[in-house]
């Protein structure tokens, strides 16, 4: 397995996520978006698995804070510059791909 968990440190569901894959003495790569945010291509093999519209955070505070609600937008574009808009964690093991808490999935590639 190849894990890389992509999100923020003070993001409790990432934290959540860190945690399930330490206890379960799984090694992974935590990327920071506040540090570096998606290429292109990264977010184009991870919208391969997941629709673009699920990836970006609605209920955010970045999304609340620039006031995207009122705004048209291209969401692509958007999220390669302002990598603080994506739903986290975003967790890639080889093609597989998962947004948020997901436990069972996670699982299911462990079983593997």
């Amino acid at each position: 397995m190849n894990i890389q968990l992509i999100g923020t440190k003070n993001c409790n569901e990432t934290r959540k996520a860190e945690r399930y894959f330490k206890e379960r003495s799984i090694p992974f790569h935590f990327r920071d978006l506040t540090e570096k945010g998606l290429a292109k291509g990264e977010l184009e093999n991870i919208t391969r698995v997941i629709p673009i519209e699920e990836l970006i955070d609605r209920e955010g505070k970045q999304f609340k804070k620039r006031n995207m609600q009122f705004m048209v937008f291209n969401i692509e574009e958007e999220l390669l510059n302002d990598p603080l808009l994506l739903k986290t964690p975003v967790v890639r093991n080889g093609k597989e791909v998962t947004v948020g808490y997901q436990p069972d999935a996670w699982k299911m590639w462990i079983n593997k």
